[in-house]
């Protein structure tokens, strides 16, 4: 990789092959990661003939990748989502699934790490179980278009949710290190939440106020680059810095909520809603590249001797079906109008990696026999289990979907074909997809 311009032909390619992916994501329901962490594994194995693999250090990178990821990943859900007062209760409804869920599965997992690893403690079993209880909005939010109005923004909502709560969940167990008491990691989640919801509210209202006055052409950047930094300041001080970016960008699509009364007048929607457009495809199209790029990089980080091991996969297997369980109960109790396809939405993904390369320099947290592919193996999985779901809603069989020919001759047979997916998409409204 001595030689720049083959390194850009390499990047350039990479990005071009992801669109084509997306494309085929959208056709197929097959998740894009899935088709990334193929491609990273595949230049993994051309950079292994030309033994140029061994120099390659990827965790620093997949660090920065992952951390900036999620912060356009969640300012692109943001800005998705209206608050409207019937939609109060789906809200709620997600929140408590996310908190119910990643509790239950944290729980669940650690129970089970401790039957596969004795010799380890229930401390460092929870903290193990934390990364995979998390759900992977960077897998969900790109994958849901095609769900109706409701059922679309519980996934949003939830994966979100899940997000914020599970990484704020983990960094107190980091912080904690086996010697605060529950009741104490606990009291001093709601201080957190409690001094980052101020702090982001505040800053919300500010950045908007800001960001309309803001007279330079290149603006769009420079509130991304107060948002990184301000996301990287709450991190250093172990506060919930998802939760600022959460509240800027529902703040900004919501300015008719939050700009009532005396402080209408310190807001101009006219100035506002095209500039709000402009970030909006920004936000959309960052998240796309840093995505393509953490997932590629992932896959070029495996190890592909973790999955030649059957005791692996059957201790995978054993994770997924905790999650599933889990997660069956969660939603029969507290959403039984999201059963299906959401009960097989639950992808595991970027937030999973990024908590384990945070656990690895942990040295005080360490389960010595945890295997790579107990990581892999339910990210693959999880995610085949939600492009098969999500092809089931659609109403269609998995052959045809994956293995579908494009008929060269219009036919009585294609003409029958194209009035059930027009008659699908008007009954299952694809939200223009």
């Amino acid at each position: 990789m001595g030689n720049p311009y083959l390194l850009i032909m390499s990047i350039a390619s990479i990005i071009i092959l992801s669109f084509f992916f997306n494309i085929l994501a959208k056709k197929t329901n097959i998740p894009a990661v899935l088709m990334l962490i193929g491609l990273g594994m595949g230049l993994k194995a051309i950079l292994d003939s030309y033994g140029l693999s061994k120099d390659l250090e990827f965790d620093s990178l997949l660090e920065v990748l992952g951390n900036v990821g999620l912060v356009m990943i969640v300012l692109e859900a943001a800005l998705d989502l209206k608050l409207e007062k019937q939609k109060t209760g789906l809200i709620l409804r997600s929140l408590v699934v996310a908190i119910v869920g990643i509790g239950g599965s944290m729980f669940g997992l650690a129970a089970f790490f401790l039957y596969i690893f004795p010799s380890t403690d229930l401390y460092t079993a929870i903290v193990y179980a934390i990364p995979l209880s998390i759900m992977s909005s960077a897998i969900i939010i790109p994958s849901v278009g095609r769900l109706t109005g409701s059922k679309k923004e519980f996934m949003i909502y939830e994966s979100t949710f899940s997000d914020i709560l599970g990484i704020m969940v983990f960094y107190f167990m980091i912080g904690a290190d086996g010697g605060a008491g529950g009741g104490d990691i606990v009291w001093e989640i709601l201080i957190n939440i409690g001094v980052t919801v101020l702090l982001s509210v505040v800053v919300a209202y500010g950045l908007v106020y800001l960001f309309q006055h803001l007279q330079m052409q290149v603006k769009l950047f420079l509130v991304i680059g107060v948002l990184l930094l301000l996301f990287a300041v709450g991190k250093f001080f172990h506060l919930s810095s998802l939760l600022l970016i959460l509240a800027f960008g529902v703040v900004l699509n919501n300015t008719d909520v939050f700009f009532r009364g005396f402080l209408s007048k310190f807001f101009d929607k006219e100035k506002v809603k095209p500039i709000l457009h402009d970030f909006h495809n920004l936000t959309l199209e960052s998240a796309f590249l840093i995505r393509t790029f953490f997932f590629v990089v992932f896959g070029l980080s495996i190890t592909l001797s973790s999955l030649y091991n059957w005791q692996v996969a059957v201790n995978s297997f054993g994770i997924v079906a905790i999650l599933f369980i889990v997660r069956f109960i969660t939603l029969r109790i507290f959403a039984k109008k999201q059963m299906f396809p959401e009960l097989f939405i639950a992808p595991r993904g970027l937030i999973t990696v990024l908590l384990f390369f945070v656990l690895a320099k942990e040295a005080s947290i360490d389960i010595p026999e945890f295997d790579p592919g107990l990581l892999l193996y339910p990210i693959l999985i999880t995610s085949i289990i939600m492009m098969i779901s999500l092809i089931s809603y659609r109403g269609e069989k998995i052959k045809d979907v994956l293995f579908h020919k494009v008929p060269l001759i219009k036919t009585d047979r294609s003409e029958e074909l194209d009035t059930r997916i027009k008659e699908n998409t008007e009954k299952q409204d694809f939200d223009g997809f």
